[in-house]
């Protein structure tokens, strides 16, 4: 994983604004456009290797599942930024929350 990727992907999860979130493969999507590599994958290496000094709780899979190890911390993140979640909470509710450069 080179640094112009970690970098790439570091700063678009610096840009999602609270109480929104992206999803591993769009950010994938976003940085891979860009960048001609990368995946759903390797954004979660990223994330796992470089993201703590970014806002990783926004980071979850399609479904709003959220960093596996890590859902408590997650959930007290969103939740005192009011991200919408799913009626069990267990999830962010990414039909509410999704977030993308262009929106």
């Amino acid at each position: 994983m080179d640094d112009e990727y970690v970098e790439a992907v570091l700063s678009l999860v610096e840009r999602i604004p609270p109480g929104r979130a992206m999803a591993y493969g769009a950010i994938a999507e976003i940085v891979g456009g860009e960048l001609e590599r990368g995946g759903p994958r390797l954004v979660g290496s990223v994330m796992a290797s470089y993201g703590g000094a970014v806002p990783w709780w926004r980071v979850v899979t399609s479904s709003g599942r959220l960093p596996p190890g890590h859902e408590v911390a997650a959930l007290r993140e969103l939740a005192a930024e009011g991200t919408p979640m799913t009626a069990d909470g267990a999830r962010v509710d990414m039909r509410r929350a999704a977030w993308s450069p262009s929106s």
